[in-house]
């Protein structure tokens, strides 16, 4: 029977370790593991995925909280159902539209099943669970920009169930409007298409079509919260015992015409083996560009990780290069990309520079993608997601990447227009960006920033000195003394007494009472710092090293300080939640970005066997193949991104130097496949559980010592450490 029916509301509101799919051994995707942190603080999700997708269909295990940011939590005993689109990692909930979910016979409350983790499989682009109470088995894969479900009926009575209203938010009262205004409409048999304007971290509008390979007989219309402004709906079908019902679900940020297009693009078929091995051959094709030699569980790590980092950014602009913009207007991208889920604050250390080495022909459009956000916002983006921003964390950290780019001569990236957009972000004020005050007083006041004065002071001082090496390299001289003049602020917070960076208001009075130890937090707990305390942001100065030693007395006294903070131990102070200061060796806080880059300062300070002694720790404590592997949350690939370069053997400490510290390998041999036909190999000779130490680093046979540039990587060649299990001591 055909149906006519149409439904339209439009209101405006006032470890698996093993759990991967059987693959050969030569497939690299068989070492990956998406349940690695889903349980704990990790917040990554099990979804289905392609590299840098747009749509990521998987399980959704609850709706609410910071243990749901990417609605699914490995230790939940229910699945809710099953969305579209997922964050990964993330520290603040969104996504997690369209919960579909389906039954068959009798359904349980709200349509939640039960599941057994023996039935819950997960790879690279690729879910499938079986559901005890609604007795379906579910897989998911995808393309880009179209997710496909594949529903097997084990009773009679086949249906689906979908929450229009549904997704991940920090509030159940944030739920209730996170749809300002909807309008779902049957568009024939198979077909449901819709418009949702959503309000979470971001304010989005979000275009969707959902097909079925079957016909719909009837509908059932469930009243939910009367201040939802999106229905819940049953749709019924004529499936049996046996039966199989599939899906197709086409998103865009600009139109129903553009998920249609999106759609007849990338998935005009319904052989979801076909998808689901396009997904796996993508992977692959990622996976592949680097070889790792070692143990499986090493592999395990190094891969996941890497899976972690292409999970994101995700290129949001539909086939034809149409997306919609920070201000809501639809532009077109001619490179047919335009990415976002941009975490800045985190990605700008180690993530963006991972980038420039594996696929350094996608940072153009990353790039661009930022100019061209910077153009229409007025300054580069801090947090963007959905192409909007959410203005999460402190500084302006776009810059730090736009600038590395150009620093790196990567080509297609317009340097000159790079430094106009950076230097209008440095220059106009906006939010938490004060820079009369900033250039005033040298510093951000406590008693004028109430938030994070210390940390932001830090935080900007080296987007300053990023933008005074872009000057340098333009000839602009004049703009490099005023930016490197800013890049030394972070000077003035530097209290000799207690040798920590302290807080200071508008008199140069130092800030009293100063506990060293109390945690900082801008949402819940107040204070100078950004999750953290004192000890942990002291070291936040990338840029200039050899001063921060100097302020301190030298290299011993500063090795000694060093000492200190992975030595302190002290009671949790807060006056609120800081959930991110995660993975303590002392004060030092693995978990959360401030600290990646302060184990390599051993080796620029001349200890380079406690920089391995301490990679080999966190490598041991805070990186496991297990659901609640992982210390803190991943970031968008930020934590993934620490662990590759540390197991190569260096670290972007300064991303735009166009160096990386040394450190000491944690796998036996690695080769990067370069973009331009060359190989990059590490060798770790004499690597045990023993031998963590460092003799010798030889690059092409030549001695080298400290550092590494990012032009020595790219020419190929080998690098070879050799290792000891005698640390190298300097007395």
């Amino acid at each position: 029977m055909k149906i006519y029916l149409i439904i339209i509301l439009f209101f405006i509101c006032g470890f698996c370790s093993c759990k991967s799919t059987d693959v050969k051994d030569s497939n690299l995707t068989q070492y990956v593991d998406p349940f690695v942190g889903t349980a704990y603080t990790g917040h990554t999700t099990p979804a289905a995925a392609c590299p840098l997708g747009f749509v990521q269909p998987g399980p959704q295990t609850g709706n609410f909280g910071w243990e749901h940011c990417s609605g699914y939590n490995y230790n939940d005993s229910l699945v809710w159902g099953f969305t579209q689109n997922k964050l990964n990692g993330t520290g603040i909930p969104d996504m997690g539209d369209l919960l579909m979910m389906p039954f068959s016979g009798v359904s349980g409350k709200e349509f939640k099943s039960k599941y057994s983790k023996d039935r819950e499989i997960a790879s690279p682009g690729y879910y499938s669970v079986y559901l005890d109470d609604n007795h379906v088995k579910v897989e998911l894969s995808c393309t880009p920009h179209v997710a496909m479900h594949k529903y097997s009926f084990d009773q009679d009575g086949g249906a689906v169930y979908i929450n229009f209203q549904s997704g991940s938010v920090s509030t159940e009262e944030q739920y209730e409007t996170r749809v300002i205004n909807s309008k779902v409409n049957i568009a024939d048999d198979y077909t449901i298409s819709g418009f949702h304007h959503l309000k979470g971290w971001v304010e989005r509008q979000l275009y969707y079509i959902i097909q079925f390979d079957k016909p719909i007989v009837s509908i059932d219309t469930i009243k939910g919260n009367e201040h939802n402004k999106a229905p819940i709906c049953v749709f019924h079908f004529n499936q049996k015992k046996g039966d199989v019902l599939q899906a197709k679900v086409a998103l865009s940020t600009v139109s129903i015409e553009g998920a249609y297009r999106n759609m007849d693009s990338e998935l005009a078929h319904w052989n979801f083996n076909q998808v689901k091995e396009g997904s796996s051959k993508r992977w692959e094709d990622i996976l592949s560009q680097v070889e790792i030699e070692g143990s499986v569980e090493q592999k395990r790590n190094f891969y996941t990780s890497m899976y972690h980092l292409f999970f994101q950014p995700n290129n949001i602009a539909d086939v034809d290069g149409k997306y919609r913009g920070a201000n809501d207007s639809v532009f077109v991208s001619l490179s047919g990309e335009y990415y976002s889920t941009f975490s800045l604050w985190d990605t700008f250390r180690a993530a963006h520079p991972m980038y420039t080495i594996l696929v350094p022909e996608k940072v153009p459009a990353m790039i661009n993608t930022m100019l061209t956000h910077s153009k229409v916002q007025g300054f580069l983006p801090i947090w963007a997601l959905w192409g909007k921003e959410n203005y999460c964390m402190i500084g302006n950290h776009g810059i730090p990447v736009v600038v590395e780019a150009c620093m790196k001569d990567i080509k297609g990236v317009d340097p000159e227009q790079v430094y106009g957009e950076v230097k209008n972000t440095l220059t106009r004020n906006h939010y938490r960006s004060e820079w009369n005050i900033y250039d005033e007083y040298g510093y951000y006041p406590f008693d004028l920033i109430k938030d994070e004065a210390v940390s932001r002071t830090l935080e900007g001082a080296y987007d300053d000195y990023c933008a005074a090496q872009l000057a340098w390299k333009l000839g602009k001289e004049e703009d490099y003394r005023f930016f490197m003049k800013r890049a030394y602020y972070y000077k003035n917070l530097f209290d000799p007494e207690s040798q920590l960076m302290r807080g200071k208001d508008t008199k140069g009075n130092w800030r009293e009472p100063f506990d060293k130890f109390a945690l900082s937090h801008a949402g819940t707990a107040g204070g100078d710092y950004t999750e953290g305390n004192a000890w942990q942001y002291t070291w936040h100065v990338l840029h200039d090293i050899d001063g921060l030693i100097d302020l301190m007395g030298g290299k011993g006294p500063f090795i000694t300080k060093l000492d200190s903070l992975f030595f302190l131990q002290s009671d949790v102070k807060s006056t609120g939640f800081v959930g991110d200061v995660t993975g303590l060796i002392g004060q030092y806080a693995h978990g959360n970005e401030p600290s990646h880059h302060v184990v390599y300062m051993y080796t620029l300070a001349g200890e380079q066997w406690r920089t391995a002694e301490l990679v080999r720790e966190i490598f041991d404590k805070f990186y496991l193949p297990k659901p609640d592997g992982l210390c803190g949350n991943d970031d968008c690939g930020q934590m993934s991104a620490w662990y590759m370069f540390s197991a190569l053997g260096f670290y972007p400490v300064d991303p735009v130097s166009g160096n990386y510290v040394l450190g000491a390998p944690q796998i036996p041999q690695a080769t990067i496949h370069l973009l331009n036909g060359k190989y990059f190999t590490v060798k770790a000779q004499n690597y045990s559980s023993t031998n963590k130490y460092v003799k010798s680093v030889m690059l092409n046979g030549n001695l080298i010592t400290n550092t590494i540039s990012h032009t020595q990587i790219m020419n190929g060649g080998t690098l070879v450490f050799e290792m000891t299990d005698t640390p190298l001591k300097h007395n």
